[in-house]
């Protein structure tokens, strides 16, 4: 026993459990999971780190380039008035990823932007544009063509 009261039965924590499942709002798990998303890959660049604090036994660049990754890809299912702030958010993180991955000496990772990164959201199609075009510009660069064509 507790000393707030007798523990609930399996019962009631059922009951408590589908009472949430009636009211919750899909848009608000998408919500709630990129921001989940957002904080971790902050985590995993080192960005959280309380003043004094040495955050780089949490970065883990591989992880922080998936929560990014998708991030980005629950983002245009978030409520529109969330939309600014995630956009901000994913274009700080990008960022700090490609300073993190293209800093002499820096780790690389496989999939990451090896051009300039945005500093603006408005910029980011440009930079998903260039990405796509440099990746098949790699692509062709793999395929064989006969001498002469």
């Amino acid at each position: 026993m507790s000393a707030e009261g007798p523990e609930p039965s399996e019962e009631e924590l059922r009951a408590a459990l589908d009472e949430q499942m009636r009211n919750i709002r899909v848009e608000d798990v998408v919500l709630q999971t990129t921001a989940t998303l957002i904080n971790l890959a902050g985590r995993r660049l080192g960005l959280s780190a309380e003043p004094g604090e040495d955050a780089s036994a949490e970065v883990d660049l591989q992880q922080a380039k998936l929560a990014i990754d998708g991030a980005r890809a629950l983002s245009p299912l978030c409520p529109p008035e969330q939309g600014e702030p995630i956009r901000q958010a994913l274009s700080q993180l990008q960022i700090a990823f490609a300073k993190l991955t293209q800093a002499p000496g820096g780790a690389g990772v496989e999939g990451a932007p090896s051009g300039p990164v945005p500093e603006a959201e408005d910029d980011l199609e440009a930079a998903q544009k260039a990405r796509q075009d440099e990746e098949r510009a790699q692509a062709r660069s793999k395929l064989w063509t006969p001498p002469g064509a």
